[in-house]
């Protein structure tokens, strides 16, 4: 075994991090993108908008079912070749995806696409990021992992929607999955030392799951996150259509003219750009605040203030320029969340089995999510309107933001002692 590096001696900035952050990167630029092919797919086959919403929505559940067995296999055989199975299912999802004609098989390959991206997301490189980073630096690393998956989303809505102008949204997906393959070239800096402490290395994976499990706090952490995943992946999924069609060709303050946009279908792609875009800053301020402020009580405004922000925006009539002020304000309360509660469950529960039991709560952001777009598809085509699904979302906003309150923010083993 390695020995321990002194917290004081590593650096903020290491191989491990710009790595990770790049694979982040390229898998969140390709994850976001899928709400801009929501409307050519319906349209090419005459589908309902609710059958490509369910695609996307079992891609976002099993992402959640895999996110807690590839932090199982990472820790297990090593998080290099957690990666390399992920970067290829992920790549097989996506070709397989290409040649899909019916719902049902756009439906079943987008499982292989979910658990490409928890190979190459979050559970995996955020445990391996933690693990690689002094107590010190943790949540601010944990931040910047977690900005790159937001500069992913600044550019890959755009760029699927330029890529479109180009070929057949069937090319575009052949071409994300040459990109996701890629990233393999990175794995070589993919390297860590034990950062975990000699108790934690005494648990065993069952041991550490059995005590979290009857920690009443991990349960909070756990029913907290599904708000998150309800909101991310239904604005995701359904926002660029969304802006599409409330907005159409009305443009009374000039806004698109004055960015140069020609159409409500780019200022839709432009707002999940957007939201990603302010999210980096967002997402960097919530790490340092991490640093020194309780982190649940950070997610508790967290929150409340994305609860607000829905909530006026589905009251305030919709424009460009309403859905340029949502996606920024929105968008810097986006990922906000995830340093915060990756760095609280490695605070709790130690950083041995970080990648496992993030992953189980990362399970509860992924049902949101698989609601998020799977009501958003159903909503949509019983009233033809999205406002029953966004006022949903206000509640469990609303929801998370209490129920964070009462988690007991001190590490277990003190606790137990």
């Amino acid at each position: 075994m390695t020995q321990n590096l002194s917290p004081a001696r590593t650096p903020l900035l290491t191989p491990v991090l710009v790595a990770g952050c790049l694979i982040i990167l390229v898998n969140f630029a390709i994850r976001a993108s899928f709400g801009v092919f929501q409307i050519p797919i319906a349209t090419e086959f005459n589908w309902p908008r609710a059958e490509f919403s369910l695609a996307i929505a079992i891609q976002n559940l099993a992402w959640g079912i895999g996110q807690p067995i590839f932090g199982a296999i990472a820790e297990k055989i090593g998080d290099r070749k957690a990666i390399i199975m992920g970067a290829l299912i992920y790549a097989l999802g996506l070709v397989a995806s290409s040649f899909a004609v019916s719902p049902e098989a756009h439906q079943f390959w987008e499982i292989a696409v979910g658990f490409g991206i928890a190979g190459t997301g979050f559970g995996v490189i955020l445990a391996v990021v933690g693990r690689a980073s002094s107590d010190e630096n943790r949540s601010m690393s944990l931040a910047i992992a977690t900005a790159a998956g937001s500069a992913g989303q600044v550019f890959g809505a755009p760029l699927a929607e330029f890529l479109l102008g180009m070929m057949s949204w069937q090319n575009v997906f052949i071409v994300f999955a040459a990109a996701i393959l890629a990233v393999l070239a990175l794995l070589p800096l993919m390297k860590t030392d034990d950062m975990a402490s000699k108790a934690e290395l005494e648990d065993s994976l069952g041991q550490i799951l059995v005590k979290a499990l009857r920690d009443p706090s991990f349960s909070l952490i756990f029913l907290g996150f599904f708000s998150c995943g309800y909101q991310l992946a239904f604005i995701t999924a359904h926002f660029p259509a969304f802006v599409t069609e409330m907005c159409g060709s009305i443009d009374p303050s000039g806004t698109l003219a004055s960015l140069g946009v020609s159409t409500t279908s780019a200022l839709g792609a432009i707002s999940i750009s957007l939201i990603g875009l302010a999210n980096i800053g967002g997402t960097l301020f919530a790490g340092y605040l991490g640093k020194t402020y309780s982190k649940k009580y950070l997610l508790a405004i967290i929150y409340s203030l994305r609860t607000i922000v829905a909530a006026a925006f589905i009251l305030t009539p919709i424009t460009p320029t309403t859905v340029i002020l949502f996606s920024i304000t929105m968008g810097s309360l986006w990922l906000a969340t995830v340093p915060l509660t990756s760095g609280l469950v490695a605070h709790i529960y130690g950083l041995r089995y970080m990648g496992t039991l993030y992953g189980i709560v990362f399970f509860s952001h992924q049902l949101g999510s698989f609601m998020g777009v799977w009501l958003g598809g159903r909503m949509y085509d019983a009233f033809g309107d999205y406002t029953f699904v966004w006022w949903i979302g206000v509640g469990v906003g609303a929801f998370s933001a209490i129920v964070h309150l009462p988690v007991k923010e001190v590490a277990l083993k003190a606790r137990t002692a």
